[in-house]
């Protein structure tokens, strides 16, 4: 028998064997379930502990209430040492080769890849044995690494594979995990806590402050700083905490580095577009690009960015100035994202939009308020929309207790129902 089966034999279903597999994300697995039944590769992508794994767990578990035999399915996963020997393409191949030699699978195998971009020269595995007509072969993979999974996917598997990307959770599976109530008060916890499924198992700020430093820096050293020879540790990590506490903020290459030059840190435009480049492929920030509303077009120059999720800000950099209407707005952006939407900041004339948000036939314009609190505060937060003469849906959403009326076709959304309103 080959012993590498028995090692890793624990961390598959086979003879039946129960792996956990964490709280059912339906929203995710319903969707990827449309596309299985095919040799489609099915991609999840995501920053590291978003639940990846849980989720393809989910999906095994769902196709052995199916019928599908436990020993047709077969896991590797790259963050566990016990896999430490498939370092290549054709360290895989072989190991599933012997994996059908030892289990002897009668009918459709089905192989899940967890952080595949670990397994050097990967794609050529994955594209031979998902398109080997003399195995019938079904793959799963997921990775951590956005720029390096969608030129590999592109150059060799173009057309031939489908992508989900895979957030920490919504303040709806917040909720229901925690046993919540769908309201105020729920929102503000959540907003506290931020959405990483590991953290609701620690009760200490402590804890929770200690397991969020350390995922930062297992991405920052495993995603960025081995991956891309990083020379410059410390500055890489000012530019994160420089995103971090901007979030918002409209921004500008050049007045990042001046800002690093002004704190002693020697830099170039050319480094920190790098950085922040790396920054977004491990999905810890994302870029929100300009828009001019009037003319139709991406403006060049400055942009948004936004975390990956509120836990980093609570936990690591509370210290700086960064009030809740800032976190409220990061929670509306990461909304939008996890319901697939394109989203831009917009511009008309001289007012600013949070967030003009496209799907299909559907644009929103979104303006983010802490609390409506007064005359003053409502005539500035609806101005921007009011002057905006189509006909796209326009919403205001914040932490009021009451909703209001709609004021001008621009409705009120407390934001703890925005995004059941949104999907």
């Amino acid at each position: 028998m080959d012993e590498r089966i028995g090692l890793i034999s624990k961390y598959n279903l086979w003879n039946r064997n129960i792996i956990e597999s964490g709280y059912a994300r339906k929203s995710y697995t319903d969707k990827i379930s449309q596309y299985i039944g095919n040799r489609i590769i099915k991609v999840l992508i995501g920053q590291r502990r978003t639940g990846k794994s849980y989720i393809m767990r989910q999906i095994a578990n769902n196709l052995v209430s199916e019928g599908v035999c436990c020993n047709n399915i077969l896991f590797v996963n790259k963050e566990l040492s016990a896999f430490d020997f498939i370092e290549n393409n054709i360290d895989l191949e072989n190991f599933v080769k012997s994996y059908i030699q030892e289990l002897n699978p009668q009918g459709k195998i089905y192989l899940f890849i967890d952080e595949i971009q670990e397994i050097e020269n990967w794609e050529k595995a994955v594209n031979s044995l998902s398109q080997d007509y003399t195995i019938d072969c079904e793959v799963f993979i997921t990775g951590s690494n956005s720029h390096m999974l969608s030129s590999e996917l592109s150059t060799l598997l173009s057309g031939r594979y489908v992508e989900f990307q895979i957030h920490s959770l919504s303040f709806n599976e917040y909720v229901k995990i925690k046993n919540l109530s769908c309201d105020k008060q729920g929102y503000l916890k959540y907003m506290n806590d931020g959405g990483f499924p590991e953290l609701l198992h620690f009760s200490s700020e402590e804890a929770k402050r200690n397991y969020i430093s350390g995922l930062k820096n297992t991405i920052l050293l495993k995603d960025i700083i081995q991956r891309y020879s990083i020379k410059d540790v410390r500055l890489l990590e000012d530019v994160f905490v420089y995103l971090v506490n901007n979030a918002s903020n409209l921004l500008s290459i050049p007045n990042i580095v001046n800002y690093l030059k002004s704190k002693g840190r020697k830099t170039s435009y050319e480094t920190v577009a790098n950085y922040i480049g790396y920054i977004e492929n491990v999905f810890l920030a994302h870029k929100v690009e300009r828009f001019n509303i009037k003319g139709k077009e991406i403006l060049a120059g400055t942009h948004k960015y936004y975390t990956n999720d509120v836990a980093f800000k609570n936990y690591l950099y509370n210290g700086f100035g960064y009030g809740i209407g800032y976190l409220l707005e990061n929670l509306i952006y990461l909304d939008l994202l996890r319901s697939g939407y394109d989203i831009y900041t917009g511009k008309f004339y001289d007012k600013e939009v949070d967030f003009v948000a496209i799907k299909n036939d559907r644009t929103i314009y979104v303006q983010s308020a802490y609390i409506l609190v007064d005359e003053d505060t409502i005539k500035r937060e609806y101005s921007p929309l009011q002057s905006i003469k189509d006909n796209y849906e326009k919403i205001v959403v914040s932490l009021d207790d009451i909703q209001l009326p709609s004021m001008e076709g621009i409705k009120h959304i407390q934001a703890w129902k925005f995004l059941d309103y949104i999907q």
